[in-house]
This record gives C-alpha cells, sequence and structure tokens, in this order.
C-alpha cells in the first residue's frame, strides 16, 4: 500500500476521555473546536495559517467574544479534522489509501488551499492521488470503496470519478503489460520471492483475461455500477468477460445466489443489487448462461424488483430458453396462492422463445415474399426440440402440484404444439402424472387433457403402459391399440389391417341410432376404462403380438402376410365385445378423434385407398 507522510514535528495531540483532545504545549490554548461530541484545545495562529474556513469562524468568535467554534457537518468526522489540525500544527501524518479521501474533503471545507498558504493539504493530498493511489491497483480500489461515505463531496472534488477511470483503464490493460499485484488467484513474481528479476531467465505469468473481476466485487454496488459501465464502454473486453464479472458479483453480493436467494438480510438492497446487475447485463445472447439468468429472475421475484427488470429477464431468458433445465424453470408461487410453481412465468419465457420466429415470418411478409416461398424462422429444429422436451418435463413436474389447475397444464402444453416432436412420451408421462394427482376431475377434463398427445408418437414401451392405465378413457386405450397394430402391419411390409371396415362390417343393421343415443356412446369412449376391459385389451394386444411372431415387441420384421385376416378378425371380436364402441366407431363413419394430423402418412401407402379409417386432421392441442 502506497502512503505519505507530511510533517517533521512529533505528534504531541493527546486525549483525556473520551470527548476532549489537546495539544501537549506550554502554551495554554486559546481556541476550542467542537467536532460533533468531541472538543479540541488549540491555538488560534497555526489554525488561522492554514485555513480559510477557520479564519472566518475565529474573527466571528473573537466579535461575540467565544472562544468556542461549533462545526457539525465537516466530511470526515472527527478523525478527518484531527489529520487537518495536525498538518497545521506540523505534526507528522500519515496519509494512505484508506484517509486520504476523507483528508482530501476535510481540508477542501476548511479551505486549506493556496491561496491561504503555499504547498497547503489540498494540494499535498492531489500529488499524493495522481502519483501514487491512482497509479496502484488494490489503492485506487480501497480508495473508491473508503470514498462511499464521503458522498456527494468526493464526487464534487471529481475524485471518485478519477478513480473510477483509474481503475477502468487497468482494467483493460493488455494482459501481457499487467506487471502489478493483484488478488485473483495468482502466483507470486520471482521479484516477490526474492528473486533477482534480472536474470537471464524466461518468465512466463498467465494472466486470466478476468483478472480484475474478483477484486472488483469489494465495491458497493453503486460504485461498481459506474466502475463496469466505465468498462463496457471501453469495449476491449468481450461480452463473456462483463458477463463473468456480474456472476462473480451475484454471488459474492446476493446470500445464497446459488440456491436462488433464500430470504436473509435487507430486500431493498438485494433489490438494488439485482436491478443494477440485470442493467448492466451485455445485450448480447451469449454473454450469460441461461442458468444464471434464471438464478438472476428467482432473485428479482424474491426481492420484489420492479416490473421493467423482471420482463428484461424474461425476454433474455427467452432468447436461449433452449440452454435451460426443468430444476432452472421451476419458479415458486407468489405469495398467497395454493398452487406451488408459477406457470404464468414460464409461459411468458415459452412465448418470447417462439416470438422469433413469429417475427421473421411477418417480416418476411412485409417485404411481399409469396407464402411458398417464405423465409424460415431464425430458430433451429434443434432448439425447438429442445424446448419442447424442457416443458414435457416441467409438465410432469408441476403435474404432481395438487392445487395445479387443469387450465395452466394445458395451456402451456399448447404453447409449444406447433413444434413437431418424434416422440410424445414425455408428454404423456405428463399427463399421467396430472390424472394420478388429481383423481377427481370429471370425463371432459380427462379428454381435453388426452388430446393433448398424439397416440402415434408413443413408444412401444409407453403403448404397453397405455393398454394397462385404468386412469385414461377407453377412447385412448382402443386407439394406441390400433396404431400399435398398424405399426406392426407397417413394419412387416404387409397391408395395413383394415380394422374400421370390419367394425363397420360388424355394426350393419344398426345405422339408425339417435342423437341421444350417440351422446351416449361418445359418453362410453370418454369413460376410464374398466378393469375387465383393460384386461381384455392387454390379453388381445399380447396375443396380436404372439400371432405376429414378435414376442411382445412390435419392432420384429418377420411378421408373415397371411397375419392380417386374423388380425382383423380378432380386433373384430373384441370390438364386438363391446356395443358402445361399435356404434360409436361406426357413427363416426370409421374416423377416429384423438390422432395426430399425418396419420395416413404414417400408417403405409400399401392399401391407403381401401383403408376406410381417416384419422380426424382436427387435432389442434398436438405438442408435436
Amino acid at each position: 500500500m502506497k502512503f505519505m507522510k507530511l510533517g517533521s514535528k512529533p505528534d504531541t495531540f493527546q486525549t483525556d476521555g473520551n470527548n476532549v483532545r489537546y495539544v501537549a504545549s506550554e502554551l495554554a490554548s486559546d481556541i476550542i473546536v467542537c467536532i460533533g461530541h468531541v472538543k479540541f484545545y488549540l491555538h488560534k495562529f497555526p489554525l488561522l495559517s492554514k485555513s480559510a474556513h477557520l479564519q472566518k469562524f475565529i474573527s466571528l468568535s473573537n466579535e461575540t467574544n467565544m472562544d468556542e467554534v461549533q462545526i457539525s457537518d465537516i466530511p470526515g468526522g472527527i478523525s478527518a479534522f484531527e489529520i487537518c489540525a495536525k498538518f497545521c500544527y506540523g505534526m507528522t501524518v500519515t496519509l494512505n489509501a484508506y484517509n486520504v479521501i476523507a483528508a482530501r474533503c476535510a481540508a477542501e471545507y476548511l479551505g486549506m488551499n493556496e491561496t491561504v498558504d503555499k504547498g497547503n493539504l489540498i494540494y499535498k493530498v492531489d500529488v499524493f492521488l495522481s502519483s501514487s493511489i491512482f497509479r496502484s491497483w488494490k489503492d485506487s480500489i480501497i480508495l473508491l470503496q473508503t470514498s462511499r461515505t464521503m458522498l456527494p463531496v468526493a464526487e464534487d472534488l471529481k475524485v471518485i470519478s478519477h478513480c473510477i477511470e483509474s481503475i477502468a483503464n487497468k482494467a483493460c490493460v493488455d494482459v501481457s503489460k499487467v506487471d502489478w499485484s493483484y488478488t485473483y488467484n495468482r502466483k507470486k513474481l520471482p521479484e516477490e520471492n526474492g528473486i533477482d528479476s534480472n536474470q537471464n531467465e524466461v518468465r512466463t505469468r498467465l494472466v486470466q483475461k478476468d483478472w480484475w473481476v474478483e477484486d472488483l466485487c469489494e465495491l458497493e454496488v453503486e460504485l461498481y455500477k459506474s466502475v463496469i459501465a466505465n468498462i463496457k464502454t471501453k469495449e476491449v473486453h468481450s461480452n463473456e468477460v462483463i458477463g463473468e464479472a456480474l456472476k462473480a458479483y451475484a454471488c459474492r453480493k446476493l446470500p445464497n445466489f446459488s440456491n436462488s436467494m433464500i430470504q436473509t438480510g435487507s430486500k431493498s438492497k438485494h433489490r438494488s443489487i439485482v436491478e443494477t446487475i440485470v442493467w448492466l447485463l451485455p445485450a448480447e445472447k451469449d454473454s450469460v448462461s441461461c442458468r444464471f439468468l434464471l438464478k438472476l429472475l428467482k432473485a428479482a421475484i424474491f426481492v420484489e424488483s420492479g416490473k421493467r427488470t423482471i420482463e428484461k429477464l424474461i425476454r433474455r431468458i427467452g432468447q436461449q430458453l433452449e440452454e435451460a433445465s426443468v430444476t432452472d424453470i421451476l419458479i415458486p408461487a407468489p405469495d398467497g396462492e395454493t398452487k406451488t410453481h408459477d406457470v404464468s412465468v414460464v409461459q411468458k419465457m415459452v412465448r418470447e422463445f417462439l416470438k422469433k420466429d413469429d417475427s421473421a415470418e411477418i417480416e418476411s411478409v412485409e417485404r411481399g415474399e409469396v407464402e411458398g416461398i417464405r423465409k424460415p424462422g431464425i430458430l433451429s429444429d434443434a432448439s425447438k426440440l429442445l424446448v419442447a422436451k424442457l416443458i414435457d418435463g416441467y409438465l410432469a413436474e408441476i403435474a404432481k402440484d395438487h392445487n395445479l389447475p387443469l387450465s395452466d397444464f394445458i395451456d402451456l402444453a399448447e404453447l409449444v404444439s406447433g413444434i413437431s416432436c418424434p416422440a410424445h412420451d414425455g408428454l404423456y408421462w405428463a399427463i399421467d402424472t396430472y390424472l394420478k394427482e388429481h383423481p377427481g376431475i370429471s370425463k371432459g377434463d380427462r379428454k381435453r387433457i388426452c388430446k393433448l398427445m398424439d397416440c402415434r408418437k408413443l413408444s412401444v414401451d409407453a403403448c404397453t403402459h397405455v393398454v394397462q392405465n385404468e386412469r385414461l378413457p377407453l377412447r385412448v386405450v382402443v386407439q394406441v391399440l390400433y396404431f400399435e397394430q398398424v405399426r406392426t402391419s407397417a413394419s412387416s411390409g404387409t397391408s395395413t389391417p383394415d380394422i374400421a371396415k370390419g367394425i363397420k362390417d360388424l355394426n350393419s343393421g344398426s345405422n339408425g341410432s339417435s342423437r341421444s343415443g350417440t351422446t351416449n356412446q361418445e359418453n362410453d369412449m370418454d369413460a376410464v376404462a374398466t378393469a375387465e376391459e383393460l384386461k381384455a385389451l392387454r390379453t388381445e394386444l399380447a396375443s396380436l403380438r404372439l400371432s405376429n411372431g414378435v414376442g411382445g415387441s412390435f419392432k420384429d420384421e418377420d411378421i408373415k402376410p397371411s397375419s392380417d385376416k386374423a388380425v382383423i378378425g380378432k380386433m373384430k371380436g373384441l370390438l364386438k365385445s363391446n356395443k358402445s364402441l361399435l356404434k360409436h366407431w361406426s357413427s363416426k363413419g370409421g374416423q377416429g378423434e384423438n390422432s395426430g394430423s399425418d396419420s395416413s402418412q404414417s400408417i403405409g401407402s400399401a392399401n391407403r385407398e381401401e383403408a376406410k379409417f381417416t384419422p380426424s386432421r382436427n387435432w389442434s392441442h398436438s405438442v408435436s
């Protein structure tokens, strides 16, 4: 640490109790200077020779025949005045980074400038600042940190701005020229270990680009904001380095930041820190990680930051949502709400994510591009798929909440319904979790939530689970069984089983059902499958697999074409045992309701013209 000694006389200031300071001298004191609750018994002549302010005060005291001067607002208080008083007496005073700013502000207050006396305290302090303090990395940081008690006087004197500029300049120096000591994980230089630096040896010092990050974490938030803003204006450091600096500051200043702000300390103080970090965030997408942004968002919500701060974070998160994990986006619901998680915030993130594609399409239309040759959105298919899987996992997690409204679940799932996913297993497990945790929901609600998934995009394992799942409407189980067999036939190279035609043939003679009868049939299909029905379906599924030689797997390709007739016959027998199914399927003309938009393409083209079963294209709620 740099220091400067002023004066040459011995220090004869003494203390009598806690409230009295005096100079040990043969001459009696002729002036009392009161600084707060402390009285200084001093002599007029040394003070008058250095301080214009004291000259004025003492002249006023002489007119009123008073030998006591009251000073209540001197910057730096008692200690700063004592430094100035000792300088007036010519006593030895040591200035350093910890006390120089207080001495400078107090000297300004007392008018200790060159017009009163050459080589006065203000001049000497300014020389010390420019020649030593501002040239030292550590001393500049210490000075800036201690200046917070000197505001706004230190700002008016330009000391703080000069100090900030000095720190920013050093932080932006090329790392090959960094030759001062700093605290960021550095080994000592050879000369610091007593080794002659003039030896003909190659010295290698690996200085990281962010060597300055940890030291600046010592600063209070307003000063830190000023320094980082100054560094950013120089455009020397990359956005990633600035992002690392902000991350380090958040971890240092926000208690339990890694755990998303556990309550401790002052909310207003932490709010200021969070909002400052958000304000300093580089605009570029990859300057900070999505995980860090989500931690900031949780902290901002906890400390009740302003609406603009939270909205800015949500926009930033939406730009890189594909990087997030399910744990990252589990944001607690506001106080007073019964549900566990704040689903609305996640919905806003997804909208921001999808908005990039929407903006690209709007721009294409404005340029007059033809719909058929419209430029694709800026979102890659991989990014979209990652977000779709993220939301599936998130839905599975929040589905465990007994107080989660069905509308929250469905609205979030529908937001990603336009993203094409090769499999819907994740969505199925989320739906099944919700049905398990909410056993009391109505038939209509079960139908609504099951419409979110595409039965054609379930894996063999998921299909097997569906056929054994007593929580699902019967129509879902039947559809899965149908598509399982379609997949089996397609993989074997045989013709597609014309199950719908078989159903129609079985149901011939029962074409004139009433309107109320149709409603009852649909209700039967939406009802939860009974244990007996599921048992029959499981038995038939096993039989279908065995008859095709798949041994419990629909992936086997050794399926004989001659099995089609047997398959159709068994399906007829199965459906014949449930009249409501027969009536429903015949009334719909062989059209299933809960299928995906491209089922005709997935079934195979061998007998496409023959098949009467045409899955509905009204599948607006599919996640894919």
